[in-house]
């Protein structure tokens, strides 16, 4: 169904609902990012499936309630809306056991997908949709067709493959990934002693402009087209980590859309990141004025090489 909204951002992926021990919150890298874009002034399009049921009856509820384009949201008759079942370790970090069958899974690049992501001036993706041929097959149709490509990294034992992620790389003008993430692909290449002859490889082998990586509690390092910038992070509580990463991609691309420097967009994005650690869930209600003032309560830490 198509709509008279014009989408400049469009997030392509897994939705569903993390199930927790206490509580069930919605979830999805491409959902999460597309909330936080949302929330940050951008007008993202989601690009996903779910099933004809209570769960997805409720997850459109809610991103309607939050005025998110839910237009290109596919409804599936045969597989169920997607679960993942999510517990913490003692250092606060999350552990998931993703749920198949699942609508996401299935996605379709049908003709108005095709226009959407055509028109749209970012398109993210991550690696998790891979996992089954159907959602594959149709990423790698829509990327054809995408402008300036966005990779996500999210390796979700068994749910990827060497081959499927170093495909992928190839494709991506800009890719985020975290320091874990970062040492396992590097290390299918060979031993390297430090993150940023890590982050060369990559650049270099797969031609990656921009490459991200979060640090957790260390932060972030970017190396933007040649130039590094890094960011030592704020200090929070850590209420739970799950969608911090998501709303520091969606803090940085929104901040790089507005034009700013990539110094100050990664300031924004560790100012957000943090912030969503400090709370419950992907999805925590806050104001803009809130990641400024967190900034602002802080220290930078920043750093910008040559």
């Amino acid at each position: 169904m198509s709509n008279s909204i014009h989408n400049n951002i469009v997030c392509f992926g897994e939705i569903l609902w993390d199930i927790l021990p206490t509580e069930a919150l919605p979830g999805g890298a491409p959902m999460n990012v597309a909330y936080h874009l949302h929330q940050l002034g951008e007008k993202p399009a989601l690009l996903t499936r779910i099933g004809i049921d209570e769960r997805g009856r409720e997850l459109l509820n809610i991103l309607q309630g939050k005025q998110i384009d839910t237009s290109h949201v596919q409804l599936d008759y045969d597989r169920p809306t997607g679960i993942v079942h999510a517990t913490a370790n003692a250092q606060g970090e999350m552990k998931y056991e993703i749920v198949s069958p699942a609508a996401w899974d299935y996605i379709v690049a049908d003709e108005a997908s095709v226009d959407l992501v055509k028109q749209a001036q970012y398109f993210i993706f991550g690696s998790l949709i891979t996992r089954e041929k159907s959602s594959r097959e149709a990423l790698l149709s829509l990327l054809e067709a995408a402008q300036t490509k966005v990779l996500d990294i999210n390796l979700r034992p068994p749910h990827y493959s060497r081959l499927i992620v170093e495909e992928l790389l190839t494709k991506a003008d800009i890719v985020k990934m975290n320091i874990a993430e970062l040492e396992l692909i590097t290390g299918w290449f060979a031993e390297y002693n430090s993150t940023e002859e890590r982050m060369e490889l990559l650049q270099e082998r797969f031609n990656v402009p921009i490459l991200i990586v979060t640090m957790g509690e260390e932060g972030a390092v970017i190396n933007y087209k040649g130039k590094w910038y890094r960011h030592h992070g704020y200090k929070v509580v850590v209420a739970d980590t799950i969608g911090s990463g998501d709303s520091f991609l969606a803090a940085f691309l929104s901040r790089i859309i507005a034009g700013e420097l990539p110094d100050a967009a990664l300031n924004f994005a560790s100012g957000l990141g943090a912030l969503v650690a400090s709370r419950k869930g992907a999805w925590p209600d806050y104001h803009v004025e809130e990641i400024y003032h967190l900034i602002k309560s802080g220290s930078s830490g920043i750093q910008v090489n040559s």
